[in-house]
């Protein structure tokens, strides 16, 4: 199994209480951390949001996602760099591309594209792009990629869609990637949503339950099947907030001093939401033991990349020092 880190930007409130003119040094303190080469983290990722969740903060940073990745691209040298995910919506598909394959340069050929439709209505509207209907989101998507595919391997872009126009963008310099920037759709809807990752994606960003997880995967063969495209080739990834101690007692200190953080900023009833999402099922919450057993459960289904969210990175590395040394080589 594969292993990649998101890096604390605000929009989770992970950089609360401390002060904006640090957020940079913790953020990159994080990325470098990361770029270690006996770390064990193949990638670090971030979040493309404009506002804080679960409550749109008024005073808290949410740092914006290619600024930092352009960053990290400059401050690293051999972790890879990502977004889980980049909603389409929010810039010109051949802007992106563009913005994309000078990133990949600087960071030396190490940049990952999360890509998907977008869901954080308050920030659509907010900035401007209205709030279009699901099919149009999805639609918007598709056109996307495939105008990111062309920029990619021909350097230039021309499609005449429903959404998006473009007519002989160039895109130069072209990534430094073979093929381009490897494309991870994210999202699990099984009719459209899948079936785009079937044709475009070298990775797919879907979680759920064991057996959702199992059926969306049988949902993804079945496109590739369909679109004569190979399933096998496509690595399939999830996302998991993960708290991890030593013992119970650890872990329980870790979810109490997590949820005092937060209290303040997002008040009792959104708090008690947080840490109910991150107690439940989908969390990675326990000892090494515990986390690593869950873990193996999905890789048996096939699940061959793990992103983690640790709520306290930005406090404390103890949780992410734990995870590589004792979950990660028990999922070698």
């Amino acid at each position: 199994m594969r292993f990649g880190m998101f890096v604390p930007q605000g929009w989770r409130h992970d950089l609360v209480g401390i002060e904006p003119a640090r957020h940079w040094e913790v953020m990159r303190g994080l990325a470098e951390y990361a770029d270690a080469p006996d770390s064990g983290w193949e990638s670090i990722w971030v979040y493309d949001h404009f506002h804080t969740t679960p409550v749109p903060s008024e005073t808290e940073a949410t740092h914006e996602a290619w600024t930092l990745v352009s960053a990290f691209a400059a401050s690293t040298s051999r972790v890879r760099l990502g977004q889980m995910c980049t909603c389409m919506g929010y810039r010109n598909p051949a802007y992106l591309a563009k913005v994309a394959a000078t990133a990949d340069v600087i960071s030396g050929g190490r940049v990952e594209m999360g890509i998907g439709g977008g869901w954080y209505e308050h920030e659509w509207r907010a900035y401007g792009y209205g709030f279009p209907p699901v099919p149009d989101r999805l639609a918007m998507l598709r056109e996307g990629v495939e105008i990111m595919r062309q920029a990619w391997t021909t350097g230039s872009a021309a499609l005449d869609g429903k959404h998006y126009q473009v007519d002989g963008a160039i895109i130069r310099p072209l990534p430094l990637q073979e093929g381009g920037i490897p494309m991870w759709v994210a999202g699990g809807g099984e009719k459209v949503t899948l079936r785009i990752a079937a044709k475009y994606a070298s990775y797919t960003n879907f979680s759920g339950t064991l057996d959702v997880f199992a059926h969306k995967s049988a949902v993804l063969r079945g496109h590739c099947e369909r679109l004569g495209t190979h399933f096998d080739a496509i690595t399939r990834s999830s996302n998991f907030n993960t708290v991890i101690g030593s013992d119970d007692a650890d872990v329980a200190r870790r979810l109490d001093a997590i949820e005092a953080r937060l209290a303040p900023f997002l008040g009792p009833e959104k708090t008690a939401g947080y840490m109910a999402e991150l107690r439940g099922p989908l969390g990675m919450v326990g000892t090494p033991t515990q986390v690593a057993a869950k873990l193996a459960e999905r890789r048996e289904l096939g699940l061959g990349y793990a992103i983690h969210y640790f709520p306290e990175a930005a406090y404390d590395r103890s949780s992410i020092d734990l995870f590589a040394a004792e979950v990660m080589p028990a999922l070698a």
